[in-house]
């Protein structure tokens, strides 16, 4: 049996280039290589390079409705060590706020959308997940 690492997750939205600003403006991502048209694709790492996202719109299918779905059909989670200034900042960018709760653990989860609709959680566990997977 292999053994794989993910290399990415792709996501077909409307605007790509504008949806890889904004993470790399209010999240902290970072752009590690992109297209022009038609795909106008951008691949975005997390701030410590664990992760990478791939933007693009192509139109072999139809762009979900994110902005429809329920979060728990997909979300995209970052790591916060401080869930209020991160909630704070993200809502002062444009995301908008669809649930803030702290669950049995003790862990702080937040919900939001972006701007174009899809749904971001910021976390902070009591435990963490992974070893040295934290926010900064």
């Amino acid at each position: 049996m292999p053994v794989l690492n993910i290399e990415h997750i792709a996501w077909n939205v409307t605007a790509p280039a504008a949806i890889a600003d904004w993470y790399v403006e209010h999240l902290g991502m970072r752009v590690v290589r992109q297209s022009g048209p038609p795909h106008h694709m951008r691949f975005i790492a997390d701030a410590k390079g664990r992760v990478v996202l791939e933007l693009y719109n192509n139109a072999v299918d139809a762009v979900p409705d994110y902005a429809s779905m329920h979060p728990a059909r997909l979300h995209l989670a970052f790591a916060t060590e401080d869930p209020d200034a991160s909630k704070t900042a993200l809502l002062a960018a444009g995301a908008t706020l669809v649930d803030d709760q702290v669950v049995a653990d003790g862990s702080r989860l937040i919900m939001l959308r972006d701007p174009w609709g899809l749904a971001l959680q910021l976390v902070k566990r009591s435990t963490p997940l992974l070893p040295n997977i934290t926010a900064s």
